[in-house]
């Protein structure tokens, strides 16, 4: 496994470099760039649809520079130093666990000093240049696409605390134990969190903005499932823990032509360093070494690689299809089964933490991903045969981008 971007680089070279950057991370950032440029065609092609309107707005252009912008940069970019001075004092160190290093209250005055004077320098520099020009009123036509930025962001800081939230209530017990280092902790990310909340504070936006949430819906969905196939790309390079039971089963021979790991994997190198896939379910491996072993105890189901097979053939699906749905609603109906159907069918065989409830156990992804069928059905019924909403026949008392 590649817990690291350079451990995947040196794995294919002889170069021996030392990058700070996490797998995962890396992949997670990759899953939003690919996302928005996925996104950002298919908000134009429904703007031209007439799905989102456009209006002239009055902006202000130009102008002094605030004193207020000039203090956040000096702030700004004095963190950013103090932080940066690490890799100078100890790279090897910063190399082995940049995350406690960003966390920690730990840094360079040296490097912040001059990170400040750089960044919050230059602004004020632009703050003397511009302290006696007039700002021009200037009118621009503006719609949905001028809002992505801001929306991307919304789904960022919404879906990682969501992550976050969810995550920690699913692991209770950990989190009592540790919740600060739980909280603040880059680990442990629960996607249906991330959604959900993000879901919501996307919705209150848009709906504050006046643009209608269900077109935007449409149009966001599709990529959605493509981001969460390449971010399982990352779970399944780092060895993140987000892997299925134990097989130890044979593999079977209509899977002959496949390599062996795409049955049965032991994550050799893994990002968390274990050899027990779940140890709160596998106490007969609570002895394992992993400094000995290197690997897992015994292989498991490599699940991350599976969804994102799944995950990139639902995204081909919608995808191709889009232009055929033509009320509001209908593909993010489609979106909420097929990607329900995935977690549910996944949750069978892949490690995770377990609810009792009514006697059978259920982990929580299974909960969500049962509502999401079934509101995907309701959803694209309704979509489809009752509200039936276009451009042209938006819910009644409601203009399109008003």
């Amino acid at each position: 496994m590649f817990p690291r971007i350079s451990d995947l680089i040196n794995y294919y070279t002889d170069w021996g470099v030392k990058l700070p950057i996490q797998t995962f991370g890396f992949f997670v950032a990759i899953a939003f760039l690919v996302a928005y440029w996925v996104l950002t065609r298919e908000v134009m092609r429904k703007q031209s649809l007439g799905d989102f309107s456009t209006r002239k707005v009055k902006r202000k252009e130009g102008g002094p520079v605030s004193e207020l912008d000039v203090v956040l940069n000096f702030a700004l970019f004095g963190l950013v130093g103090y932080k940066l001075g690490l890799m100078f004092e100890d790279y090897n160190a910063f190399y082995q666990n940049p995350q406690e290093a960003i966390l920690s209250l730990k840094g360079n005055f040296l490097f912040a000093l001059l990170g400040a004077l750089l960044g919050g320098g230059y602004r004020f520099w632009q703050y003397w240049q511009k302290r006696n020009e007039k700002p021009q009123e200037v009118e621009k036509e503006e719609g949905i696409m001028e809002e992505l930025g801001t929306l991307l962001t919304i789904a960022f800081v919404g879906g990682l605390i969501g992550a976050k939230v969810f995550h920690n209530l699913e692991n209770w017990d950990t989190f009592v134990a540790d919740p600060i280092g739980s909280l603040l902790s880059f680990d442990g990310l629960t996607f249906y969190g991330g959604l959900i909340v993000a879901g919501v504070a996307i919705a209150w936006y848009l709906r504050k903005k006046g643009y209608p949430v269900l077109p935007f819906a449409d149009a966001i969905a599709p990529t959605l499932i493509l981001a969460y196939g390449v971010g399982r790309i990352g779970c399944q390079m780092a060895g993140d823990g987000d892997w299925g039971i134990i097989n130890n089963a044979p593999k079977p021979g209509w899977l002959s032509w496949a390599p062996d790991w795409m049955w049965a994997f032991d994550y050799p190198n893994n990002v968390l360093q274990t050899c027990n896939p779940a140890p709160e379910r596998y106490e007969h491996l609570r002895g394992c070494s992993f400094e000995e072993i290197g690997a897992l105890a015994e292989p498991v189901f490599p699940t991350p690689f599976y969804e994102t097979i799944m995950a990139l053939l639902i995204f081909a699906g919608l995808w191709i299809f889009r232009k055929r749905l033509p009320f509001w609603g209908q593909m993010s109906g489609l979106y909420l089964i097929f990607n329900g159907l995935e977690r549910f069918l996944i949750e069978k065989i892949r490690v995770n933490t377990f609810y009792n409830i009514f006697g059978a156990q259920i982990t929580q992804a299974e909960l969500i991903s049962t509502v999401m069928v079934l509101g995907g059905i309701v959803l694209f019924y309704f979509a489809t045969f009752r509200w039936k909403y276009t451009a042209k026949n938006p819910p009644k008392g409601r203009k399109v981008g008003s």
